[in-house]
């Protein structure tokens, strides 16, 4: 029979696994298979034994062909071999049709076996919709023992920090399905760390620049990773959703929930289908449900294995910058053991083109030195330390450039210049972007050489008087103007600007002269009890002849943004790198592809910035009529008439408002308010981290506005990302109110 053929090979593969794995030691926290905070529907219960299935019984040289929707269809286990998948996916898709036209008798045996693979009595219908549902899931066995083995580092630490915020210890084991606790691993998505955090998400909670990582350090991160965590649970209620959300985004699981009408993770699993909730959003929950079944499990399944020790850190803030070799030979270890010990710290810490920053905490392992490491620094000399950072140098990208040439003129490598800035695409860079460049180039050298000791820090995104600013994904006339405290009619004089005040990222701005704009200096080396602000050096080519390749003239003048945010690719220019493999890429201007970028960008922003099926919008806190008609292309007024509001009358954040969609399409009108949105929030994270919350019950004479500006420093739309739920006008007494507890980076 072929269902007692099946039973008991699953059976034989369970038992070589474990002798297979039995000489090996574990010591396992034992999870309980029931949980308050992670419920078992009955209805997931298929896709957890798909996934302990994953995690037991096929490594990474093999794997299941199986039905993404219905997760307890496994048709075969096959080799993980390219021809070999696509050959037997194909024969079960031919089989599948076969069936699903009816026919149950005289089947070859490989129908039959299909067949069997569903429960009894499969409508010809679903095995119809089931040809296009065959997909192939790669083992984890073996990656599941590597992760059981890594964890012994981390484990005991994760749990503390949990413990600690009252948050459950099944958290703890999320990295074995994030990165089988593998603390240097990156995703395709950009995401890094044990941890997985993607840039725009980590950056509220962690350093995330060209110098320091912090997704790199998996103590930092865990950090990070619980603080998310909590933020989740706080907006959605429940932990089956906050967990879910870790993959999808606060902002994903805000909209399933809206669009399934229920909050039950079976419901939403099951019914709701979401254009970015796929098959990982769907089985990210099952997945941990699964992963805590097998550690509960992990001695019989895979014998005892000896876990990777905790590492025993001796931990020092500095007060000052320092470079790396100075302090790998003060303590006595390798610059390999300090980089180590020091993940978060980025290659160009290593490559003596930045120093390790004042305010960063250095750990070392306590048998690598002798003594304690506060002593050791506070030893060094005077002229060790350092009251600033290395200048910066950027190279600001010139019509007809690709990073190829870039390199080729600065004596650096396309490897290299990708690795600094952090570049998504190599292929892809725009006219008016800043590049870092390596601080070791012959260029850069000459460059430095040829300054003079004055340069300008980079105290601001605007230049000195009447000098210019380059406009950002977000930006508008009237927040450039505010930032760099000039007249928004003088912006738009000196610009020619239409009446609409439409400006596109990438433009240059001329501003007109302030009295505040200074230039500051700042010497290369500097007494360490004269802090002065970070300088940068900003390397502006003229464009390049045969005759005078990498020629150029200097400025000085104000650091951009190190990053580009993906939606900064519309109305942007590009410049194309046709070095690798002849690949052209041309500017096409895609608004759905950018606008699916920046909600990824806004996956931990739950709130709404869709247009409804109405013609409406809910109103977010920071918005005004101005920003809409900017958003819609048209004039204020258009859009007070419609709402049939005057200029008096308040925008009520929470509220809905109509917006008139005759200029532009409704994508793009979305598109314009995400990038305002994402545009304000990585303002905000360049200067601030959320280090804790702080739950306040409102008490008489009360204001919200006042708690959220006096008491806790807080802008109103992160205050309602925390309470998604609360009408800033109705606010009870007694009620309890998230407030997120900032810190003030000052060295980044």
């Amino acid at each position: 029979m072929p269902n007692t053929t099946r039973v008991l090979s699953r059976i034989t593969s369970l038992v070589l696994l474990t002798v297979t794995l039995s000489a090996v030691i574990l010591t396992s926290p034992l999870v309980s298979a029931q949980s308050e905070h992670f419920p078992r529907p009955a209805e997931l219960e298929p896709a957890i034994r798909f996934w302990t299935r994953v995690y037991t019984e096929v490594d990474t040289k093999s794997g299941f062909l199986h039905d993404s929707m219905n997760m307890g269809v496994v048709y075969r286990k096959v080799e993980n071999d390219r021809e070999q998948i696509e050959h037997f996916r194909r024969r079960i898709q031919a089989d599948l049709q076969v069936l699903a036209a009816g026919r149950r008798s005289g089947l070859t045996l490989t129908q039959q076996q299909v067949l069997d693979a569903w429960p009894e009595g499969v409508s010809n219908s679903a095995l119809a919709e089931a040809v296009n549902n065959v997909r192939f899931q790669l083992g984890q066995s073996d990656r599941f023992v590597g992760g059981l083995i890594r964890s012994g580092a981390y484990r005991e630490h994760i749990e503390r920090v949990a413990r600690e915020r009252g948050l459950p210890l099944e958290l703890a084991a999320l990295p074995h399905v994030e990165s089988s606790f593998h603390p240097g691993v990156y995703s395709h998505a950009n995401a890094a760390g044990m941890w997985q955090f993607l840039r725009a998400t980590g950056q509220r909670f962690m350093r995330i620049d060209n110098i320091v990582d912090e997704r790199m350090d998996p103590y930092a991160a865990t950090h990070a990773a619980m603080s998310l965590l909590e933020y989740n649970y706080n907006v959605l209620g429940t932990w089956p959703l906050a967990l879910t959300a870790y993959n999808q985004g606060a902002s994903g699981m805000s909209r399933a929930v809206r669009a399934s009408g229920s909050n039950r993770i079976e419901d939403i699993i099951l019914n709701y289908r979401g254009g970015s909730f796929g098959f990982a959003g769907r089985n990210f929950y099952p997945q941990l449900l699964a992963v805590l079944d097998v550690e509960r499990q992990a001695q019989a399944l895979f014998g005892i294995l000896q876990l990777d020790p905790a590492p025993e850190y001796d931990e020092f803030e500095l007060t000052a910058y320092i470079e790396a070799q100075t302090l790998a030979d003060a303590l006595g270890v390798t610059m390999t053991q300090l980089r180590f010990d020091n993940p978060a710290l980025r290659p160009v810490v290593w490559q003596g083109g930045k120093r390790i920053p004042r305010g960063y905490t250095v750990k070392i392992q306590r048998k690598s030195i002798n003594g304690s490491l506060a002593s050791i620094i506070s030893r060094l000399s005077g002229d060790q330390l350092y009251a600033y950072q290395t200048p910066d140098v950027n190279y600001v990208v010139q019509r007809g450039d690709s990073l190829s040439t870039i390199a080729r003129r600065f004596d650096t490598s396309v490897t290299q210049l990708v690795a600094l800035n952090q570049l998504t695409d190599q292929h892809r860079i725009q006219i008016g972007q800043q590049l870092l460049l390596p601080h070791d180039t012959n260029m850069v050298t000459q460059t430095l050489a040829s300054a003079s000791p004055t340069l300008t820090p980079a105290v601001a995104p605007a230049a000195a008087a009447d000098g210019y600013y380059q406009v950002r994904a977000g930006d508008t006339v009237s927040t450039i103007a505010r930032r760099n405290r000039v007249s928004e009619a003088d912006i738009i004089r000196l610009n020619s600007i239409d009446g609409r005040g439409r400006i596109f990222a990438g433009q240059q701005l001329r501003l007109p002269a302030t009295a505040e704009a200074q230039v500051l200096t700042a010497s290369y080396r500097d007494a360490v009890d004269e802090p002065r602000p970070q300088p940068v050096v900003n390397v502006a080519m003229l464009q390049p002849s045969p005759s005078n390749e990498g020629a150029g003239d200097l400025f000085v003048g104000p650091q951009m943004p190190l990053r580009r945010s993906p939606t900064e690719d519309v109305n942007a220019l590009v410049a194309t790198d046709s070095s690798a493999d002849d690949l052209a890429v041309e500017p096409v201007r895609d608004v759905g592809i950018s606008n699916e970028l920046a909600a990824i960008e806004l996956e931990a922003d739950p709130s709404d910035y869709s247009v409804g099926n109405d013609g409406t919008v809910e109103i977010q806190a920071s918005e005004t009529v101005g920003h809409f008609a900017e958003w819609a292309g048209v004039r204020a007024q258009d859009v007070r008439s419609l709402n049939g509001m005057t200029v008096r009358s308040p925008l009520i954040v929470g509220n809905r408002l109509k917006v008139p969609l005759t200029e532009v399409s409704q994508a793009e009108f979305e598109l314009r308010r995400r990038q305002f949105h994402i545009a304000q929030q990585e303002n905000f994270f360049r200067n601030y981290r959320i280090q804790d919350v702080d739950r306040h019950q409102v008490a008489a004479n009360e204001n919200i506005d006042t708690l959220a500006r006096q008491r806790y420093s807080v802008p109103l739309w992160l205050l309602r990302q925390y309470n998604p739920g609360l009408n800033l006008s109705r606010v009870r007494i007694g009620q309890e109110v998230v407030f997120p507890v900032l810190v003030r980076v000052d060295d980044v």
